[in-house]
């Protein structure tokens, strides 16, 4: 470990001049600039003139604790989490998060997250969500012996929800329109700590996207630069933000000169972010259709996301199912097996048809194994199969 945490307390972002002590974690937002209507996140912020240099110097690996002057408190132990391998693949660059613990980005997150919850000495965790956030969350609620509640929607995939099961969380499947209300009386009466959104617009838990941070940091150590634009999928923006900040850091300590253009990479069935920032508005709520990218598929924005958007010179690019199962496809036939959702970084970069003056990174966040098609598909068995039926 790289020395303790240098946090120093949350902050607004609806308000940056707005502070909050470090504890307990505002799980609802800013309690000061929220509206009825909009939920404004709050951030930690730490003593970067404590920083020392030598800490983007060390090489990647797996443990966010190598990462722990400029993380909250990590109370939870690990799972290996982080150290993912970066792949030059069809002229770009592919962040392959899916070699997580549970294979998704999503143990960044949860690290933290968690941590968090044994930090506030709660008796449990609970989540709403229908794939990989679940998943996560009970893995490390698990590791840190705490029990789990993952409140997930009737449609997920019955292997996610087998995967979530196998760490002991006790899974509620209710319908969609009822998640957010249990998960309020789960926190309200059981103390349970929430690592997943609670307000009218996405927040989130306040810690998460600290996590997020980590792969910024090793990006920087792998290309030797900051790159020129990173493209991200984009469901609440965590992911976005998380990143984002982490190279707005790097450039605040002097570790490097530049920071990347951030791209939100939205289904085209949805894209609350893209509204947001095309209406000039800090968050927006949108009518979703069908797409079969669900990790990603949100009709709620947040206001994480517009603040990526707009700090960096980035955009929302919106993509088609079919324009991800393309993308899809041709990682698969580099060696990268990712869920659809996933190949939307690539599949967004492809749509902008932009070039870029450095280094293009496009995040991959999970495996092809959380995908609604999964185990669906039977083979059909060859009797007496000779080389005749491979020609």
């Amino acid at each position: 470990m790289n020395g303790s945490s240098l946090a120093v307390r949350q902050r607004s972002l609806g308000d940056p001049s707005i502070e909050f002590p470090l504890w307990p974690p505002l799980v609802n937002g800013c309690p000061v600039t929220s509206t009825a209507e909009i939920a404004y996140p709050v951030e930690v912020d730490y003593d970067y003139d404590r920083v020392d240099p030598a800490l983007f110097a060390q090489p990647v690996g797996p443990d966010l604790a190598r990462w722990a002057p400029l993380l909250p408190p990590l109370h939870a132990p690990t799972l290996g989490e982080g150290g993912t391998p970066l792949l030059e693949v069809a002229g770009v660059h592919v962040k392959d998060e899916s070699r997580n613990p549970t294979w998704s980005h999503k143990d960044r997150l949860n690290r933290v997250a968690v941590s968090a919850a044994v930090g506030a000495g709660a008796p449990g965790v609970v989540v709403s969500s229908s794939g990989n956030h679940g998943a996560s969350a009970a893995a490390y609620a698990a590791r840190a012996g705490l029990p789990a509640i993952v409140l997930a929607s009737a449609d997920s995939p019955p292997a996610v929800q087998s995967f979530v099961r196998a760490y002991g969380a006790r899974v509620l499947t209710v319908p969609a329109a009822e998640r957010w209300p249990l998960m309020r009386q789960i926190v309200d009466r059981l103390g349970y700590h929430p690592v997943s959104n609670l307000t009218v617009t996405h927040t989130g838990h306040p810690f998460g996207p600290e996590g997020y941070k980590t792969i910024a940091y090793e990006l920087f150590r792998q290309l030797g630069t900051a790159p020129a634009a990173v493209f991200a999928p984009t469901g609440y923006a965590e992911l976005l933000y998380g990143v984002w900040k982490g190279f707005a850091e790097l450039r605040r300590l002097r570790v490097t000169a530049s920071a990347p253009r951030m791209y939100a990479c939205e289904p085209a069935a949805g894209g609350p972010h893209a509204t947001a920032v095309a209406q000039g508005k800090p968050v927006a709520i949108v009518e979703l259709g069908p797409t079969d990218a669900y990790a990603i598929a949100c009709t709620v924005g947040g206001h994480r996301g517009v603040r990526a958007l707009r700090d960096s010179g980035g955009e929302a690019v919106l993509v088609t199912d079919g324009e991800l199962r393309e993308a899809r496809q041709d990682l698969a036939r580099q060696g990268l097996w990712v869920e659809l959702s996933s190949a939307a970084g690539l599949a967004a970069h492809r749509r902008l048809g932009r070039s870029f003056d450095g280094p293009v990174v496009c995040l991959a966040t999970s495996s092809g194994f959380k995908d609604l098609e999964v185990g669906r598909e039977r083979a059909e068995v060859l009797t007496g199969a000779t080389v005749d039926d491979l020609l």
